[in-house]
């Protein structure tokens, strides 16, 4: 008994509506923020030295960069209305976003590059908007395989921080810094309890960076000579409205980097979800697309700031992986504190004076968990040979391009060297991999009309055509006349409770439509729904429905039992304004079920 109840607590502190002592959210933000400040600040510096701007540009860039981080972050956190996903998504500077950044500065200034991120986050609200789109395409097989990737592509550059220490110091100070940072945080991790486990990553960076002190590698000197509180004069440029040839130019390969940085964050708003539910529950792809629309806020920020584009830093997900909460208040506190370091020169000076062989083995713990993550959300979608064939071979594609090993000198030459990241590489075969499969599948049979209970009758012959046309007899097609009816009306039913609860917002919108997409796949019957939104996911009532604390409350849920029965799984993706319901039936004669044994949702 006790067991259990631990068992509880432990997945309640995963949720992101845990309610943890402020002390504890601001100590893990802390070490979020040590972790994805160096990487903000040290890219945009990149950047802007690269384009021979001057110092000025630069120190308000930085300040401009960091802060646009903090602020962004905590709007992930918050979720206000449709911006933001409600957990913990560090945001920072991503790497991708160097060249074409570097590209608009040289060739028209600050101007052209506050034009061109605004350009990019106007294309990223479109996408959150219409997300439902991709729901083809951006699929957890490929998702998951770009989080995968991500440490393909950020280990090179980290373990050669292994290498960055002073030409004076002695051989062994950086693999010993690195390897006790190593040894402490995987020691804590694997063996103290939860409560010294949460500290595990900032005791394991004191614990190495103690050691490269010993050896003169912890710069104390910049923080010595960093102000205590200070913001740069401001250089706030004017966007470049003139469109010219520079920025049509340049345009594709922004919208590009948008696209990357956008599949990134669905990866991460999807990881995160998964990493704090457990598997438990649906992803609710509201939030994803909150978590869009938030990227899109902060580029629109970043912009007219006059700073580089932003995109997520997977560094909460592999905290709440470790450490095992996964408190939303971590993201506003990760924030807030990242907000307040921009202020605060000589704590930011703390945090970049940190040695690069501590950082890179930090690195690799943290990174090691993002493997993990996307592995398990590849798995956790249902691992057939065809999903097998695109996570592999995008991985490895992606792994051979970032070590180039794949015709170097041809791929360093076409489209600007993108493919060169192995992120993007694999990413871009995963997808085009994805959209041949989703071409090639046999041509689907489609129903559009009013969604209403007059649309019952029409659906259930739909069905029954279909299932005529595709040869099945009369039991299949009773078993998929069920299906579709019990689907529908449960939609029906969520509108209809909606409704009562007071959603006078309906009153004013245009009358709800139900699309139905019904195609065969490996003689199995796919039932695609697509509506009007309802409040309660389907997918995590049924799978409610076998628990047994749960099951007399809602005993009265016929069609939701029916449906469990029918259907070998069911997925219901949400959607602002959208509900899309999959229902995959198999043949009764199929030996995968056992007479008619209930279907499983996933």
């Amino acid at each position: 008994m006790a067991s259990g109840s631990s068992d509880r607590d432990s997945a309640d502190l995963r949720r992101p509506d845990a309610k943890i002592p402020a002390p504890l959210a601001t100590g893990l933000a802390l070490q979020i923020a040590a972790l994805n400040l160096p990487g903000a600040v040290v890219i945009a510096t990149v950047v802007f030295q690269a384009a021979g701007q001057p110092e000025s540009v630069l120190l308000w860039a930085v300040f401009a960069s960091v802060a646009a981080c903090g602020a962004t972050t905590m709007l992930q956190a918050f979720r206000a209305g449709r911006f933001g996903t409600g957990h913990i998504l560090a945001i920072g500077t991503p790497g991708a976003a160097i060249a074409v950044s570097v590209a608009a500065l040289a060739a028209g200034g600050p101007g052209l590059l506050v034009t061109l991120v605004i350009a990019l986050a106007l294309f990223q609200f479109a996408f959150s908007a219409r997300l439902s789109l991709f729901r083809r395409v951006l699929t957890p097989t490929v998702t998951g395989t770009v989080m995968m990737l991500t440490p393909v592509t950020v280990m090179p550059v980290m373990f050669q921080q292994l290498e960055n220490v002073p030409a004076a110091a002695p051989a062994a100070a950086g693999p010993l810094s690195a390897l006790a940072t190593l040894l402490v945080i995987a020691g804590l991790v694997l063996k103290a309890g939860q409560g010294l486990r949460l500290w595990a990553p900032v005791i394991g960076i004191v614990a190495g960076s103690a050691v490269a002190a010993l050896f003169g590698l912890y710069d104390f000197g910049r923080i010595g000579r960093a102000a205590w509180i200070g913001i740069p004069a401001i250089e706030w440029p004017a966007p470049d409205l003139s469109f010219g040839p520079a920025f049509w130019t340049l345009l594709p390969g922004f919208l590009f980097i948008g696209l990357v940085c956008t599949i990134q964050t669905v990866s991460g708003a999807v990881a995160i979800q998964r990493v704090c539910w457990g598997g438990s529950r649906a992803v609710d792809f509201r939030a994803v697309q909150g978590a869009v629309a938030a990227d899109g806020a902060g580029n629109l920020l970043s912009g007219f700031a006059g700073t580089m584009p932003l995109g997520f830093r997977p560094m909460g997900a592999t905290m709440v992986e470790i450490t095992g909460i996964g408190s939303r208040r971590i993201g506003i506190a990760l924030g807030a504190a990242t907000i307040a370091l921009a202020f605060l020169p000589k704590a930011l000076a703390t945090i970049l004076a940190i040695p690069g062989p501590v950082a890179a083995a930090f690195i690799t713990v943290t990174m090691a968990a993002i493997f993990i993550i996307g592995m398990k959300m590849i798995v956790q979608d249902g691992l057939d040979y065809r999903k097998g064939l695109v996570a592999g071979v995008g991985f490895w594609i992606g792994a051979g391009f970032e070590s180039g090993a794949v015709f170097p000198e041809l791929v360093s030459g076409f489209a600007g060297g993108f493919l060169q990241n192995g992120m993007i590489a694999g990413g871009v075969a995963a997808i085009a991999m994805t959209l041949f499969v989703e071409l090639t599948k046999p041509r689907r049979s489609r129903l559009e009309l009013a969604f209403d209970r007059s649309a019952l009758q029409k659906v259930r012959a739909f069905v029954g055509a279909f299932a005529a046309r595709n040869g099945w007899d009369g039991e299949m097609a009773d078993r998929l006349d069920a299906a579709s009816e019990e689907t529908v009306l449960t939609l029906l039913d969520q509108d209809e409770v909606g409704e009562k609860d007071g959603d006078e917002a309906g009153d004013d919108e245009a009358p709800r439509r139900l699309l139905l997409v019904a195609h065969r796949e490996d003689g199995v019957a796919v039932l695609e729904f697509v509506a009007a939104k309802g409040e309660a996911n389907l997918q995590d009532r049924i799978a409610l429905l076998g628990e047994a604390g749960a099951a007399d409350a809602i005993e009265r849920e016929v069609s939701l039992r029916l449906l469990r029965h029918l259907a070998s799984s069911v997925r219901h993706q949400q959607y602002h304004d959208t509900d899309i319901v999959t229902v995959r039936v198999d043949p009764p004669s199929d030996p995968s079920r056992a007479d008619g044994a209930p279907g499983q949702s996933q």
